[in-house]
C-alpha cells in the first residue's frame, strides 16, 4: 500500500481543529473569520491578528452574550483605514505588551474574560481605549440588524410617533 504524504491541512481539518481548540477567531492572510466559520472579514490595512484582537476587545468592552461576533466585527471595521491603522496597531501592541507582562502570549491568548477586562481597566484612560470605546457606541448600537436583538423597534416618526405606536406597549408595569 502506498503511503500518502500530507501537505498541510485541508479546509475541513482546519475548521475542525480550530473549533476543537476552542478558538474564537481564525486568522489568515488578510482575513479574520469567526470560530464557527459563519462570518469572515477581510482586512486591507490592519494585520488580521490586530483585527481579531480589536473584535475581542470590543466584545470585552461591551459584552452582550446574545450578540454574535460578526456585529462587533462590523463595528470595528472602520478602523481598517490608512489613517486609523497606525494608532490602532500601536494600541494593540501596547495591549499585547500588557498581556505579556501578565504572563500571557497576547491579549487574544487570555482565556478568561475577567483577566482581559483587568488589562483593559489598566489602560482605560489611554487615547487608544477611549477611541475604540467611543467608536463602539455608534458602531455597534447603530446597526439596524442589532436593534431587534435588544427589543428596539426603530424610529417611529415615519409611523406616527411613539404616542400612537409603542408608548404603552409594556405589559409588565
Amino acid at each position: 500500500m502506498q503511503e500518502q504524504t500530507k501537505r498541510g491541512l485541508t479546509r475541513r481539518q482546519l475548521l475542525a481543529r480550530s473549533v476543537a481548540a476552542g478558538a474564537s477567531f481564525m486568522v489568515g492572510a488578510g482575513f479574520v473569520a469567526g470560530g464557527n466559520a459563519a462570518w469572515a472579514l477581510e482586512t486591507t490595512v490592519l494585520a488580521p491578528e490586530s483585527m481579531a484582537t480589536l473584535i475581542q476587545m470590543a466584545r470585552d468592552i461591551y459584552p452582550h452574550d446574545h450578540l454574535a461576533d460578526e456585529f462587533y466585527a462590523v463595528a470595528v471595521k472602520g478602523y481598517d483605514t490608512a489613517e486609523a491603522a497606525p494608532a490602532i496597531e500601536a494600541g494593540i501592541a501596547a495591549l499585547n505588551a500588557a498581556a505579556q507582562g501578565a504572563g500571557h502570549a497576547s491579549y487574544l491568548a487570555i482565556g478568561w474574560e475577567k483577566d482581559r477586562v483587568a488589562l483593559l481597566r489598566g489602560m482605560e484612560q489611554s487615547t487608544f481605549f477611549q477611541t475604540v470605546r467611543g467608536g463602539l457606541v455608534t458602531g455597534l448600537y447603530n446597526q439596524k440588524a442589532v436593534w431587534p436583538l435588544f427589543g428596539y423597534e426603530g424610529e417611529s416618526f415615519s409611523q406616527g410617533g411613539y404616542i400612537d405606536r409603542g408608548f404603552d406597549d409594556i405589559n409588565w408595569l
